[in-house]
């Protein structure tokens, strides 16, 4: 399904409703190094859950991206998320070669797909052996409707660069929790660890056992329903009212009337995700912690709502805490506290698979 498994410089570019966000990353010793950053924003309508609409539009912003981040690399890898790409954990005969293996998942695939087979491109990852059925793995089946898959393709070939790799945003995310295993419990090891990372119109609810993927659900919630009522309250168009909420330049009843109650739903959101994950066939019990993502994570007070409500010890993702900035990826102002940049890292780690 998704292309590209060879070592060669790749970027990372976060395409979604608000804007292109690239990233480059490097080695150092055993740590990496924010080579480039740029981010870019995309005009409204541009992009309708997982469909682009204007991939002109896109492709433009892409461009400007590139452009302004330095970089000489222009192979890029892109990722779909919500509901448009379907995940499923199931259980395949350890036997099997790699061609039966692939078969097996096809089938299983079909099996639970809202969708025909051929309009879906069809990936799975093995995540081990199964713990309760010997013999057999567990293994992640992954599928999204080919038409995605191509959108973002051509978006990236009309901005100069190309498509190496279309991946599920939830392998991103996976990957990115890499650069967060100086905020996790014991360093991820042995530990259940929740990460829910909040997009502008949806939000992902993943629990990762000894930094692997075990559970995955996406669900229509995120930060465009705060911007919507930002518009509504205070008779702002969608441009003002991000702007003002981004610069926090809104009136006094805004913290107690209007975010208040978001932050209060954004926690019941992951209440209600946790209480789904454990209720789940491969629920491994409570997580020891939860790590929250995303541009909607910076809004102050939510890692107190959460934890309040969940009673389970809640953090702020910091991806580039423990990464060098060189000079080129600083004079674009990236920020080592920015929450919004962990699929763009997950695409640019695939450099190092």
């Amino acid at each position: 399904m998704f292309p590209g498994r060879e070592k060669r410089p790749i970027l990372g570019v976060d395409i979604t409703v608000s804007g292109v966000k690239l990233v480059e990353l490097a080695q150092s010793g055993e740590s990496y190094r924010v080579e480039a950053y740029a981010m870019e924003p995309i005009p409204a309508g541009s992009m309708e859950d997982a469909d682009i609409v204007d991939i002109d539009a896109v492709a433009r912003a892409v461009r400007r991206a590139h452009r302004r981040s330095g970089t000489r690399s222009r192979e890029g890898a892109v990722a779909i998320a919500g509901d448009a790409v379907v995940t499923r954990m199931t259980r395949i005969p350890g036997q099997l070669n790699d061609d039966e293996m692939q078969a097996h998942a096809a089938f299983q695939t079909e099996q639970f797909l809202p969708y025909p087979m051929e309009e879906a491109n069809v990936d799975f990852e093995v995540v081990g052996p199964s713990e309760v059925a010997p013999g057999m793995l567990d293994v992640l089946l992954v599928a999204a409707r080919s038409v995605h898959v191509s959108q973002r393709q051509r978006a990236l070939r009309a901005g100069g660069l190309e498509a190496r790799i279309v991946e599920p945003e939830p392998h991103s995310l996976e990957r990115a929790c890499r650069l967060l295993t100086h905020q996790m419990i014991g360093g991820g090891l042995r530990q259940l660890i929740a990460v829910v990372e909040f997009g502008a119109v949806t939000t992902t609810f993943s629990a990762l056992s000894d930094h692997r993927l075990v559970y995955t659900r996406s669900f229509a919630f995120g930060g465009q329903q705060l911007t919507e009522e930002i518009m509504e309250r205070y008779e702002l168009d969608p441009v003002s009212a991000e702007e003002a909420k981004q610069a926090g330049e809104l009136p006094g009843d805004y913290a107690t009337d209007v975010l208040g109650g978001f932050r209060e739903d954004m926690a019941q959101q992951v209440s209600r995700s946790l209480q789904f994950f454990l209720a789940s066939e491969n629920g491994a019990g409570q997580p020891v912690q939860v790590l929250l993502g995303g541009g909607c994570a910076r809004l102050p007070g939510v890692a107190e709502a959460v934890a309040e409500r969940l009673g389970i010890t809640t953090q702020i993702v910091d991806p580039f805490g423990h990464l060098s900035v060189t000079a080129k990826a600083a004079s674009q102002a990236v920020s080592k506290g920015d929450t919004a940049l962990m699929t763009a890292c997950g695409l640019a780690l695939r450099n190092f698979d």
